[in-house]
C-alpha cells in the first residue's frame, strides 16, 4: 500500500493571507468608525463635551436723541441632546416645567427628528421662575442643559410697525441662511428684518466638560477652542420718541396715519400708524398667540398704514399740479381763471369765493376749477404734439417727486401707490382720451393713489424747493459704518426754484389768508406752509388730509397727515399737523385747549 504524502507547507500561506484579510478589513473599519464616519466620535464627545452656543447681545435701537427704544432682557433656553436623555422621572421632569407627558413627547419627537447627537430647543423662553424651579434639579435629568439667551424688551410702547420684531426661525429661514439653526430668532418686520444682520452679531461658542450627571465641570482644554461672541451694532434712527409717542394720542381710536419728516436730511421723525399695538405684546411666549389675535383683527393693527396705505391725495396733489403746469410755461404765477363755485362745470368748488383767481387765491382757496383750467391749459397747448405728449410731460415731472414708486430705503412694508402710464388710459379708452377724460388728476383724483410717506416726502421737497432726500429710518450706527448711500443722495426735481417760492407763498396763506383753509389751525410765532385736502372714498365717508411743513422759510419738519373717513382736511388733519409742527418745533403746546379735542 503506497501512502501519498500531503505537503501542508503551502497551507500557512493561505492562513498568513486569511489573517491579513481579516486585520486589513478591521483596520478600514477602524479607520471608518474614527475617521470618516463621525456618529460615534460624536457620541463620545457628547457623553463628555458639551457645547454651548454663546448667543450675542442684539444690537439695540436708540432714537435721535439717545432714547432707549429697543434692548435685551435675559431670557432661558432649555436645550435637549435626545442622545443623552437616559433613565429620567418622566413625571418629575413635567412636573417641575408645568408641562403633560404628551408635550414632553411631542418636543422629544421633534429633537430627535432634527439631531440624535446635536442640542435644539426642548422649551424656549423660560421666565426666571421657571428658571429657579429646574435650574437646582437640573443634574437629575440627564441631556438637558440651559442656555442663555436674550428677548427683546420696549421702554417706550410705541412705534410697533416702524421697529418690528423678532421670532424663532423657520424652515426658509433655515435654507437661507446656514448661520441659523433651529430654535435661533431673527428679525420679522420692520428695522429688526431689514437689519438683521448688523443688528444679529456673531456667535460664540463655549466647550465645557461634563460628568456622568450631567454636571459642568470645566473647560475643555482650559478654553482654548472657545470662541467670544461678538455683539450687534447699535442703531440710532431718525426719530423723535417724544413726537412719536405724541403723534399716537392723537391718532388714538382713530383710522389712519402721521407721517413726519426732516427736509434737510431725509429722516423720518415719526411715522405713525393707527390702530397700533403695543410692540411688547409680541414677545415671548405669548408672541404666537397675539400675534394671531392682531392678525385677525377686523381693524387690522398689523397694517402699517404710513407706508402700505394708500389714498387719493386729494387736493394736497394740485401743489404738484400746479409746479408743472408752470414748469410747462403755459401759465404763470398771475394767470387767472373763473370759478362760479359749485355751479362750475366741468368739476364744480366745494364753495363761493372771489373770482378769477391766480395761483395765489387758488391755493388759499383750494379752487378745483383753477387746477382743472391750467391741467386743460397744458394739454391744449402747442407746445405738446398732443395729448399723448403732454400727459408723458406731466407723467415725468409727477414721478420726480417720489410718486408712483417705493423709495428702496429701510422701510421693507413700503407700496408703490399709483400714477397711472398712458398705456393704461390707452388700453381704458381705446387709444382715444385727452384732458377731459383725465380731469380728476388735476385734483388729485380718480387713479392716483398714495400713501402718507409719499405725501410727507412731497412736502419735504417742496419745504427745499425742489429736491428730497429719500425718507429713511436709520441716522447712524453705533460704531460708524456708513449707511446706504441711497438715503444720502440728493433727488433733484427738474421744476425752477423760483416755482416752489411762488407755490409755498400760497401755501403760508392756506393758514394765514382770510380765507385760508386752515386759518383756524394757524400757529403763534411760527409760519406754516401747508395744504389741506379732502379725498373722495367710495368705500364711506372722505377722507381728511394734509401736508405742509414748518417754519416756511428754512422748514425743520415736513408732514402728512391722513385720517379715514374724517371728512374736510381742515376739520381734522389740519390741526393734527398744527400740533405735530408745534410740539416738535416748540417742545411744548402753547394754548393746551387746542389738544383736548384729540387727546383726553
Amino acid at each position: 500500500m503506497i501512502i501519498k504524502r500531503v505537503n501542508y507547507s503551502s497551507r500557512k500561506y493561505v492562513i498568513m493571507a486569511i489573517f491579513a484579510i481579516v486585520v486589513i478589513v478591521l483596520l478600514v473599519k477602524l479607520f471608518m468608525i474614527q475617521i470618516v464616519d463621525q456618529s460615534y466620535k460624536r457620541s463620545s464627545d457628547n457623553n463628555t463635551l458639551r457645547y454651548i452656543t454663546k448667543y450675542p447681545a442684539r444690537g439695540k435701537i436708540y432714537d435721535r436723541n439717545g432714547n432707549l427704544l429697543v434692548y435685551n432682557e435675559a431670557i432661558y433656553d432649555l436645550m435637549v441632546i435626545p442622545r443623552q436623555v437616559k433613565k429620567i422621572d418622566t413625571l418629575a421632569f413635567c412636573s417641575s416645567l408645568n408641562i403633560t407627558t404628551d408635550f414632553f413627547k411631542e418636543r422629544m419627537s421633534k429633537a430627535r427628528r432634527y439631531s440624535s447627537f446635536s442640542p435644539s430647543v426642548f422649551m424656549a423662553q423660560i421666565t426666571k421662575e421657571e428658571y429657579g424651579k429646574i435650574a437646582e434639579n437640573l443634574h437629575n435629568f440627564q441631556g438637558f442643559y440651559f442656555q442663555t439667551r436674550s428677548v427683546r424688551s420696549y421702554p417706550y410702547p410705541i412705534a410697533a410697525h416702524t421697529l418690528g420684531n423678532i421670532g424663532e426661525v423657520d424652515k426658509k429661514d433655515l435654507e437661507r441662511d446656514s448661520y441659523y439653526k433651529s430654535g435661533d430668532y431673527i428679525g420679522k418686520s420692520g428695522l429688526e428684518y431689514y437689519y438683521e444682520k448688523e443688528l444679529r452679531g456673531e456667535k460664540g461658542l463655549k466647550i465645557i466638560v461634563v460628568d456622568v450627571h450631567n454636571r459642568e465641570k470645566e473647560s475643555f482644554m482650559d478654553g482654548q477652542f472657545d470662541t467670544l461672541p461678538v455683539p450687534g451694532k447699535d442703531i440710532y434712527l431718525g426719530l423723535d420718541a417724544e413726537l412719536q409717542q405724541y403723534g399716537e394720542a392723537l391718532l388714538k381710536n382713530k383710522t389712519g396715519s402721521i407721517v413726519a419728516i426732516e427736509p434737510s436730511t431725509g429722516q423720518i421723525l415719526a411715522m405713525v400708524t393707527s390702530p397700533s399695538y403695543d410692540p411688547n405684546e409680541l414677545v415671548g411666549r405669548v408672541r404666537g398667540e397675539n400675534y394671531m389675535k392682531l392678525l385677525n383683527d377686523t381693524l387690522k393693527p398689523l397694517v402699517n398704514r404710513a407706508t402700505s396705505g394708500i389714498y387719493p391725495p386729494g387736493s394736497t396733489f394740485k401743489m404738484v399740479n400746479g409746479l408743472v403746469v408752470l414748469q410747462s410755461g403755459v401759465v404763470n404765477k398771475n394767470s387767472v381763471f373763473p370759478c362760479n363755485g359749485p355751479e362750475s362745470q366741468p368739476i364744480r368748488c366745494t364753495h363761493h369765493h372771489n373770482s378769477p383767481v391766480a395761483l395765489y387765491e387758488a391755493i388759499e382757496n383750494s379752487c378745483n376749477p383753477y387746477f382743472w383750467e391750467t391741467f386743460r391749459e397744458m394739454f391744449a397747448s402747442p407746445k405738446f404734439a398732443s395729448s399723448k405728449e403732454a400727459y408723458a410731460y406731466w407723467y415725468d415731472l409727477v414721478t420726480s417727486f417720489g410718486l408712483g414708486s417705493t423709495f428702496k430705503t429701510d422701510l421693507p412694508s413700503e407700496v408703490a401707490g399709483n400714477i397711472p402710464k398712458s398705456s393704461f388710459y390707452d388700453k381704458m379708452y381705446r387709444g382715444v382720451w385727452n384732458s377731459m377724460t383725465v380731469r380728476s388728476l388735476s385734483i388729485g383724483q380718480g387713479e392716483i393713489l398714495a400713501t402718507p410717506l409719499q405725501l410727507a416726502n412731497m412736502a419735504a421737497a417742496i419745504g427745499n424747493e425742489g429736491f428730497y432726500y429719500p425718507p429713511h429710518l436709520i441716522k447712524s450706527f453705533s460704531d460708524g459704518s456708513p449707511i446706504d448711500s441711497i438715503m444720502t443722495t440728493k433727488k433733484i426735481i427738474d421744476i425752477k426754484v423760483q416755482h416752489f417760492k411762488d407755490v409755498k407763498v400760497g401755501m403760508c396763506r392756506v393758514f394765514e389768508g382770510e380765507s385760508g383753509t386752515a386759518r383756524f389751525s394757524k400757529i403763534d410765532d411760527i409760519q406754516v406752509a401747508g395744504k389741506t385736502g379732502t379725498a373722495e372714498n367710495p368705500h364711506g365717508d372722505d377722507h381728511s388730509l394734509f401736508m405742509g411743513f414748518a417754519p416756511a422759510d428754512n422748514p425743520k419738519i415736513a408732514i402728512a397727515v391722513v385720517v379715514e373717513n374724517a371728512g374736510f382736511g381742515s376739520q381734522w388733519a389740519a390741526p393734527m399737523a398744527s400740533l405735530m409742527i408745534e410740539k416738535y418745533l416748540r417742545g411744548y403746546i402753547k394754548n393746551t385747549n387746542k389738544e383736548k379735542r384729540f387727546i383726553e
